[in-house]
């Protein structure tokens, strides 16, 4: 876990500056926001235990609340995407388990292993984040259309980092 915290930690600030420099001010329209900061929390080790797995995430969601200005909306979001993870991931486990020195990457574990995955951590990430945002059933499906949407681009988004910038994909 140790050889992890380096890249884990220069991980934590590429993407919060990614976030904040580039997509916070990034307007496609008033149904696409896209969360690529999500995928600091995504793409922890396996291994990272539980209550660090939770500040971790908390403290990705409150740097992106700082900088935002939402109030406590990301912070929120993130510490429930962490709180789901394990749920997650235990749902999705290979036959064999996973490799508890590994992390949750394409390379790693598939190209469609890491889609489900990331899509249900992302989807759950957005559904808090914006029904709390918008805190009413009135706007139900235009915030629903806001969820996946969001969820769909910022997946493909993170999908096509790790292509761009890892290591050959798993067969």
């Amino acid at each position: 876990m140790n050889d992890k915290i380096i890249p884990s930690v220069i991980r934590f600030f590429l993407f919060a500056a990614l976030q904040v420099i580039v997509f916070n001010n990034l307007q496609l329209n008033t149904y696409i926001n896209i969360f690529i900061y999500t995928g600091f929390i995504l793409l922890l080790p396996f291994e990272i235990q539980g209550g660090l797995l939770l500040v971790v995430s908390f403290l990705m969601g409150l740097l992106m609340d700082v900088f935002a200005n939402t109030g406590g909306l990301h912070a929120a979001a993130c510490t429930f995407m962490a709180f789901c993870r394990p749920g997650v991931l235990r749902f999705i486990s290979p036959r064999d388990g996973y490799d508890s020195a590994g992390s949750p990457t394409i390379s790693s574990m598939g190209i469609g292993w890491f889609v489900t995955y990331a899509f249900l951590l992302v989807f759950l990430h957005n559904l808090v984040c914006f029904f709390l945002e918008a805190f009413r059933l009135s706007e139900f499906f235009f915030t629903m259309a806001k969820i996946i949407l969001t969820t769909f681009v910022t997946v493909l988004l993170l999908i096509a980092a790790q292509l761009l910038t890892g290591k050959p994909m798993k067969s």
